[in-house]
């Protein structure tokens, strides 16, 4: 079987690693198999064993002995332990016996591959569907002032079919995406109208309310085509005649969804979409109690996409430290209720975070299910397997395993920030999550 090189690194730098027989292998040694990642069917090459079928895949691997680190593994157990592998005993029964213990690694490889492949698809699934978004948006921009009811019709259409899909059954986690092809005006709106329809759900609205929301999302920042280019962005150097020329776009896009025809409910919600619920916001500075709960998720998800993704890319936070900003120094700015929704559903490591684990890893934050905010999905820097061969790790299935802390891409080593690639601008859409199956009768 072929040498993993970094593995055989990683057990030649660490001196407290000894060779054992694999007939003495037991549930709390931590090992290290030098392997390459295709020849063994276990998630990662070194791990703690917890169960004996651990144990009889290893041995059918064909290998004589392993590397473990006593001062990782957990003290010996009593013998009686042991009993669930019994030593080999006839040469005849020897060979069932290794034949099995074969297939059954034959079958958690090709478990791995299927694992893999569902993944591959369902990221690909999502990248088409935020490409159908993110090009209707153009064509609004486009074809708007000739057609607004058409327009709408095919807003409405593809809204509806996002809600139908947000609604079924299980969760509906986010997920992050690849790089996009450049900055593309339709982006933001994108995003903001994922995370509404999210966070509409998370606070309660009935299909119907977020249909309505998910089209004041999309279209909340259609006015800005009013705007000369170089005034489309929230600059605090614009003099005070051009920071009002940019707040006018919130009028504008209500202008223009009145023309479209939108409903009085999503007009509201594109007017107030950039008000505060302590009344800092414009353009009309009305407090929360005067809000819609459009304007209080459009607000919200408005603020938190600009954070990470602002105009100029210097000035970017990472999600982490975008959701923090908000809750520690922004509160007072937005409804209560839904913020605390959106920290649920974000979790405290969103999508695009960059985290090292408690193992001393890196990892990226790929997906969370707001479920499970302390327990996300991540991609880890793992050199021994090539970056896009890689399983996403659910640390909810690891219950040792957590975050250490959350760190800026800059702070990762360079090969950890190649092998991660972490989006310089987060793109994200809803990832939908079978139901839990219910745990066995005892």
């Amino acid at each position: 079987m072929v040498r993993c090189q970094a593995a055989r690194r990683f057990a030649m730098d660490d001196k407290s690693s000894q060779l054992i027989d694999v007939g003495q292998l037991r549930r709390g040694l931590f090992i290290q198999l030098d392997l390459g990642w295709m020849d063994h069917p276990f998630p990662r090459g070194s791990f703690k064993i917890t169960s004996s079928d651990q144990i009889r895949t290893i041995r059918a691997l064909g290998l004589t002995q392993v590397r473990y680190f006593p001062d990782r593994s957990d003290p010996e157990e009593p013998p009686s332990d042991f009993g669930a592998i019994p030593a080999i005993g006839e040469p005849r029964v020897a060979d069932v016996a290794q034949d099995r213990l074969q297939a059954e690694a034959r079958a958690l490889q090709a478990q791995r591959h299927q694992q893999l492949a569902a993944q591959q698809a369902s990221l690909q699934h999502c990248e088409q569907r935020f490409g159908e978004v993110a090009r209707l948006y153009q064509r609004v921009v486009e074809e708007v002032p000739a057609r607004p009811v058409a327009m709408r019709e095919q807003c409405e259409a593809l809204v509806a079919r996002c809600v139908a899909e947000i609604l079924v059954d299980g969760e509906a986690t986010i997920r992050l995406l690849s790089e996009g092809s450049g900055e593309s005006q339709a982006t933001h709106p994108a995003n903001t109208m994922v995370l509404a329809l999210l966070l509409g759900r998370a606070v309660g609205l009935p299909a119907h309310g977020l249909a309505e929301l998910g089209i004041a999302a999309l279209l909340h920042d259609l006015g800005k085509q009013q705007l000369p280019a170089q005034l489309r962005m929230r600059d605090e150097r614009y003099k005070p005649e051009e920071m009002a020329i940019y707040r006018s776009h919130v009028g504008e896009s209500v202008k223009t969804g009145r023309r479209m025809g939108l409903s009085a409910w999503a007009l509201q919600a594109i007017g107030q979409h950039h008000e505060m619920a302590d009344g800092s916001g414009f353009p009309a500075g009305v407090q929360g109690e005067d809000m819609g709960t459009g304007g209080k998720v459009l607000a919200l998800v408005n603020r938190y996409d600009r954070l990470c993704n602002p105009p100029v890319m210097a000035q970017a936070l990472t999600p982490h430290e975008a959701l923090a900003l908000t809750f520690a120094r922004h509160k007072a700015c937005f409804d209560a209720e839904v913020l605390g929704a959106f920290i649920r559903m974000m979790g405290v490591y969103p999508p695009g975070s960059v985290v090292q684990l408690a193992n001393e890893r890196f990892a990226l934050v790929v997906s969370v299910n707001s479920t499970r905010p302390l327990k996300p999905r991540v991609l880890v820097h793992d050199p021994a397997v090539p970056p896009d061969q890689a399983l996403i790790l659910d640390l909810e299935s690891v219950p040792e395993q957590g975050i250490r802390r959350s760190l800026k891409p800059a702070q990762l080593p360079a090969s950890a920030r190649a092998y991660l690639a972490p989006v310089s601008r987060v793109r994200c859409f809803y990832e939908h999550q079978p139901p839990a199956r219910a745990p066995a009768a005892a």
